[in-house]
């Protein structure tokens, strides 16, 4: 199985190109589309789950035309929004049973049974009495996988997740996303790069609408081993450190500032290599992109 994007652009009545030529092949499991805030993340996950339309291009879930058989992709789709509400005062196990049916589960024995097992497998069961107004901002999210998993769907599509979770429940939403990402296409959209480093087999980094980079995050890794140096600096020194080298990020530590470059070579005696991380590939790739002259 396996969803195909071919060519996919957006433009938003407001004149923002949201997508520009989006070109992404997507197989089974964990697959993460990493991202600053506005990069066309969004844009490209209600596309794919038929929440709006594009301009050009084509999307296929095997098949199954993406953008012209709606009906037969929200058959087999699970969503969770970035923006996911809840009815306070409602019972978890009520309100999952409420959607159950609206997504086809008639047969009150065999809902009841599938309401049962999703609020065991999201660690909710035991909570299932409780009205969602009194669930903290992670069970609410578990809780939304739960209402995702609904009719056994074939492709789950979950935008910034974790964002906000404390870090004991962001363990607990990665464990679950593993889990169910084992056998179906996820596509998980964050700007937290240790999301997709944690997680994701495949990914691929979007800025401003179009893709930079797609593949195993291991071998974008790779690419930067030996070519990555750190020095600490002054911060009135960075403007100029800035024209004379490709530093990828800076930030604050112990009163200096400390910069990664990248370069093929050392680029003076006060630098060390660095074993790079994810985040490193994701900003120098950011960075090239900016440095890149545009093109027409």
């Amino acid at each position: 199985m396996a969803l195909v994007i071919k060519n996919l652009s957006k433009t938003y009545s407001n004149g923002v190109q949201a997508l520009r030529n989006v070109n992404l092949t997507i197989p089974t499991g964990m697959f993460g589309l990493l991202g600053p805030n506005g990069a066309g993340k969004s844009s490209l996950m209600r596309t794919l789950a038929t929440l709006q339309e594009a301009d050009t291009g084509s999307i296929y879930l095997d098949d199954i035309d993406v953008l012209r058989e709606k009906d037969a992709v929200r058959r087999i789709l699970g969503y969770l929004p970035q923006e996911f509400g809840v009815y306070s005062k409602v019972a978890a196990e009520d309100l999952l049973d409420h959607f159950a049916v609206l997504k086809g589960l008639y047969d009150s024995k065999e809902r009841k049974a599938t309401v049962a097992s999703l609020l065991h497998k999201t660690n909710l069961y035991d909570m299932r009495r409780k009205n969602l107004g009194g669930y903290s901002g992670g069970m609410k999210q578990r809780f939304g996988i739960a209402q995702a998993l609904l009719g056994n769907p074939r492709l789950i599509i979950v935008d910034e997740p974790t964002a906000g979770l404390d870090p004991a429940e962001r363990n607990r939403f990665h464990n679950l996303l593993s889990e169910i990402g084992e056998n179906i296409i996820v596509v998980l959209s964050t700007h937290i790069v240790s999301d997709v480093s944690e997680l994701c087999r495949n990914m691929a980094i979007i800025n401003k609408g179009q893709v930079l980079l797609t593949g195993d995050p291991l071998a974008g890794i790779n690419k930067l081993q030996g070519r990555l140096w750190r020095r600490a600096i002054a911060k009135d020194q960075l403007p100029a450190l800035q024209q004379a080298q490709q530093v990828i990020s800076s930030r604050l530590f112990a009163g200096r500032i400390l910069v990664h470059v990248v370069s093929n070579g050392m680029p003076g005696p006060a630098y060390e290599p660095v074993t790079p991380s994810l985040e490193d590939v994701y900003f120098a790739r950011i960075a090239e992109a900016e440095e890149a002259p545009a093109t027409a």
